[in-house]
């Protein structure tokens, strides 16, 4: 269909304030008939609020959200819903004991209280919508029966019941394997055949790059760019925002990683969060004394890999520490058997204090042992002996990060998982976190494995990196050859 030159959605000066915390920034857009405006940025940068107070799901503080010239900015979502707002919904919400064709039917009925019975037509429209998304063959199922993959295409469904003018999509690729993301990319694209404005909402630029006509990149709550998807990830603040700014690595020549005893070996890996698919036979393996990175953007699969290693998430597939499987072992004993994860969320003792927390890590060590790695910790992180009575609730964002690894390191492990150690971080102290991860790397026999959205950090300290992206590993290489051979693809 043609696009009409007048824009059907207008968003202007949008803000959204959450107590102190500025969540939306003088955030403005407009996206026309047939048109499909891509809204990327990292977790915490925004877009998702900019999607509910379209919606109306949350009031914004400033701003109009203007549709076919009259503004619905504060309106509540069954207005802006009747008004031709749709959204599918990243979590799918159906309801459980109906079936797929009455869950379709329900959404097409009025909104009206008077009127629960379904008009003679209904029928014959829902069939044809239940067709049209893919669903044709399970409309007699209930939704607690079906695929992860069926699930999101009922939200589809009943996002199409209510014929809307504008589409907003959350995060539509999420736990979906590639075969159906681009099934679910067709069926985007059918929203943009039919005339309706979309906005497709989703971590980054690549995973849209080939929907969308427009993209708009949000950091932090504020517009850092917006153009054509090469335009976007080939922009210098998109890719510091993402990887971090110029990526530099430092080979350790001296390290013989071929010849290097195996220690953790990763094959086929699958971890399923109900029916949504967090891990897709992801293999790796790490050698003692290497430093292993796996980057990927938020949502890739880190944090479940991380877990399943440590035994805090059901898997198939396998996983051999030192040659024997871990499968079955509890995470306290794996953690003994010298795989040591430190956690995304640092789980300090908040009201114990820094002492007590690196205590607590080095508790099954004898007295003399433990007074030497003590010592060593502090030395590695002298801020930590400044603060060492200081209750670990009010130390800083970037010292608890620092407890938190040098607690993990009390346990004097063989494999230290770091998880996004740089999250939230100011630079000085990712400068002196980075410092102390070179250190470990060059003075000491300890392995680590990191896992980062930050590359800049990453790749110095790594000697082999892996590439996480949508559940699967798409790339394996030495940090030298990351830039050349990955470049934008990374975004």
């Amino acid at each position: 269909m043609s696009r009409s030159s007048e824009p059907l959605l207008k968003v202007a000066g949008l803000t959204k304030r959450f107590g102190g915390l500025v969540a939306v920034k003088d955030i403005g857009f407009q996206i026309r008939p047939g048109e499909i405006l891509g809204l990327i940025g990292p977790n915490g940068s925004g877009k998702s609020t900019v999607m509910k107070l379209v919606m109306g799901i949350e009031k914004p503080n400033a701003g109009t959200i203007a549709l076919e010239g009259t503004d619905i900015a504060g309106w509540p979502t069954h207005r802006i819903a009747r008004r031709g707002v749709g959204i599918v919904f990243q979590h799918s919400r159906p309801l459980h004991r109906q079936t797929v064709l009455e869950n379709i039917k329900l959404a097409l009925l009025p909104d009206s209280l008077f009127k629960l019975a379904a008009e003679p037509h209904v029928e014959g429209r829902a069939r044809a919508i239940a067709e049209r998304v893919g669903l044709g063959d399970v409309m007699d199922r209930r939704p607690p029966t079906l695929p992860f993959a069926d699930l999101r295409r009922l939200e589809m469904a009943k996002a199409l019941a209510r014929d809307p003018k504008v589409v907003l999509v959350d995060e539509p690729f999420a736990g979906l394997t590639s075969a159906e993301v681009s099934a679910f990319s067709a069926l985007i694209d059918q929203f943009r055949q039919d005339g309706r404005a979309v906005l497709l909402v989703d971590h980054n630029v690549k995973g849209v790059a080939r929907l969308v006509d427009r993209v708009l990149a949000m950091y932090l709550g504020e517009h850092i760019a917006e153009g054509s998807a090469q335009e976007v990830m080939s922009n210098e603040t998109v890719r510091r925002v993402y990887i971090g700014g110029a990526i530099e690595t430092h080979p350790r020549k001296e390290l013989d990683v071929k010849g290097g005893e195996s220690l953790l070996d990763v094959r086929d890996l699958e971890v399923f969060y109900g029916k949504a698919q967090a891990l897709q036979k992801v293999s790796l393996h790490v050698r003692a004394g290497e430093f292993v990175s796996v980057v990927g953007l938020n949502g890739a699969g880190k944090t479940t890999l991380f877990n399943a290693i440590s035994g805090l998430v059901p898997y198939s597939g396998t996983i051999a520490w030192a040659g024997a499987s871990l499968r079955g072992r509890s995470p306290a004993a794996i953690a003994r058997g010298g795989v040591v994860q430190c956690p995304e969320t640092r789980e300090l003792f908040g009201d114990m204090s820094v002492r007590e927390n690196l205590d607590l890590g080095g508790q099954h060590l004898p007295a003399a042992e433990r007074d030497r790695q003590l010592a060593w910790l502090l030395d590695l992180f002298p801020i930590l002996r400044e603060r060492e009575r200081q209750a670990a609730r009010t130390l800083s964002g970037g010292e608890q990060q620092m407890l938190a690894i040098a607690r993990a390191l009390m346990m004097k492990p063989r494999l230290l998982i770091l998880d996004e150690p740089t999250l939230g971080l100011a630079p000085v102290i990712l400068e002196q976190l980075s410092k102390a991860l070179a250190r470990l790397r060059e003075t000491t026999p300890i392995t680590v494995l990191l896992g980062e959205q930050n590359v800049t950090f990453a790749l110095p300290h790594a000697d082999r990196v892996y590439v996480l992206e949508h559940a699967r590993v798409v790339w394996e290489g030495d940090p030298g050859r990351f830039a050349a051979e990955m470049g934008t693809g990374y975004l």
